[in-house]
C-alpha cells in the first residue's frame, strides 16, 4: 500500500491505547519489503521497533512515532505519524544510510494513557543499542503544512490528573453536627487550588496551572448528611521540578484543610506525564539539518500545555521532540472535525530523513 492508503486503512480501523492490534499487524506487514536487520514485535503489547543495522555498538539514531487513537477514532493524528514513519522505513529500504550507523523505528502504542514509552524501555530492547540520540515528533494544527516547530527546552508540559478522597461521618440530615460533612473542606480546598496558579507574567520556568475536573460529594438521599467525597484536579507544569513542588503543595494544602475539618484523607494520581524537556544541543542539530536541507522550520518561547509520554525517552536518552505543521486552518487536536491530511505524510516523512541523514554524518 502507499502511505496514503495505510493511512486511511488505519483511520478506518482506529484502535485505541491497549488495542491496536489492527495497526500492529499492517506496520508489520508494511515493514518487510523495507528490509530492516531487526524486527520486534509486540513490544511491551502492540508496540513495533524496527532497525537498520547489525552492530549493537554502533552510534544509533532512533525515530518515535505513535500509533494508538482516541475512544472517539483516529483524532489525533497518530495514523498520520504511523504513516510517515512507514514512509520513512520505505527511504531507509531503497537507500544507503552511514553503514556504521544504526537506524531505530519505534512506532509505539497506547501514548494517549501516557503508559506506551514507558513499557518500550522496560522491554530493554533500545538499551541495548548505543543510542546518541532519539526524536519524537507530531503534526501541530495551527501551523503552516510541513513546517517543523522547534523549542530549545520544554516542548510540551508536565501533567497530572490528582484525586483527593475525604472521609468524614454521614449523620441525619436533621442533625449535621453529630456527622462530618466534607463540603466546607471541598469549598475551602476549590479556593485554596487557585492561589497555587502562577501569575499571568511568571517565567515559562515557574509556570504552574490547577484545573478542577469533577466533585462528588454524599448522594442523592436528602435525609443524610454527607460524609464522603472526591475531587479532582489536573496539575500542569512546563517543568519537572516545578511539577513536582506544585504537587507537593497541592498534597499539603489539602491534608492541612483536612485535618482541620477531622476529615481522613488519602490521594490518587492518574495518568501522570512528565515534562518533554529537549536538549538544545539537539534542536540545534535539527535547525542545522532543515537549513542545509532548505526545509522550512520555526521556533517557539512557549511550551505547549498539552502533554506527551515522549519525555521518558528523554530521561534515558539524549533527544528532542519537534512539532510538523498541518495546516494553519486545521482543527485543533482531539476536535471531533480533526482528520490527519495526507498531503502532510510525505514532507514529514522528508523532515525525519534529513534529520537522520544529517545526524550520521557526524
Amino acid at each position: 500500500m502507499t502511505p496514503i492508503e495505510i493511512r486511511q486503512s488505519l483511520h478506518q480501523h482506529p484502535g485505541i491505547s491497549g488495542d491496536e492490534h489492527y495497526a500492529h499487524d499492517l506496520i508489520m506487514q508494511e515493514l518487510e519489503p523495507c528490509h530492516p536487520d531487526k524486527v520486534y514485535h509486540h513490544v511491551g503489547g502492540y508496540g513495533i521497533v524496527a532497525v537498520w543495522g547489525k552492530e549493537l555498538s554502533h552510534p544509533t539514531i532512533a525515530i518515535r512515532g505513535d500509533i494508538d487513537a482516541l475512544p472517539i477514532g483516529h483524532r489525533c493524528g497518530h495514523d498520520g505519524h504511523t504513516a510517515i514513519l512507514l514512509q520513512l522505513a520505505q527511504s531507509l529500504g531503497k537507500e544507503q544510510i552511514n553503514p556504521n550507523w544504526n537506524i531505530i523505528l519505534i512506532f509505539q502504542h497506547e501514548e494517549e494513557t501516557g503508559t506506551g514509552s514507558q513499557k518500550i524501555l522496560d522491554s530493554g530492547i533500545l538499551q541495548q543499542y548505543n543510542i546518541k540520540a532519539i526524536f519524537g515528533f507530531h503534526n501541530l494544527p495551527g501551523f503552516p503544512l510541513g513546517t517543523a516547530v522547534l523549542n530549545y527546552h520544554t516542548f510540551a508540559a508536565a501533567s497530572s490528573g490528582v484525586i483527593y478522597h475525604l472521609t468524614g461521618r454521614n449523620t441525619h440530615a436533621s442533625t449535621p453536627e453529630k456527622g462530618i460533612n466534607p463540603g466546607m473542606a471541598i469549598a475551602e480546598i476549590i479556593q485554596n487550588f487557585n492561589n497555587l496558579n502562577s501569575n499571568p507574567n511568571a517565567d515559562n520556568d515557574h509556570f504552574r496551572q490547577s484545573t478542577l475536573i469533577c466533585i462528588h460529594l454524599g448522594e442523592e438521599a436528602f435525609g443524610t448528611s454527607a460524609g464522603d467525597a472526591e475531587i479532582m484536579f489536573t496539575l500542569r507544569a512546563f517543568t519537572n521540578s516545578t511539577m513536582q513542588q506544585l504537587l507537593s503543595e497541592a498534597n499539603s494544602m489539602v491534608a492541612q484543610i483536612a485535618s482541620r475539618h477531622k476529615l481522613r484523607l488519602s490521594h490518587t494520581l492518574r495518568d501522570p506525564f512528565r515534562a518533554t524537556e529537549n536538549q538544545s544541543q539537539m534542536v540545534e542539530h535539527i535547525e542545522q539539518a532543515l537549513s542545509d536541507d532548505g526545509l522550512p522550520f520555526r521556533h517557539i518561547l512557549t511550551p505547549f500545555r498539552w502533554s506527551e509520554d515522549f519525555a521518558n525517552y528523554l530521561l534515558s536518552f539524549p533527544g528532542a521532540m519537534l512539532g510538523i505543521g498541518s495546516g494553519e486552518k486545521q482543527p485543533e487536536l482531539h476536535h471531533p472535525d480533526y482528520n490527519f491530511p495526507d498531503v502532510l505524510i510525505s514532507p514529514a516523512a522528508n523532515i525525519l530523513l534529513s534529520i537522520i541523514r544529517h545526524f550520521t554524518l557526524k
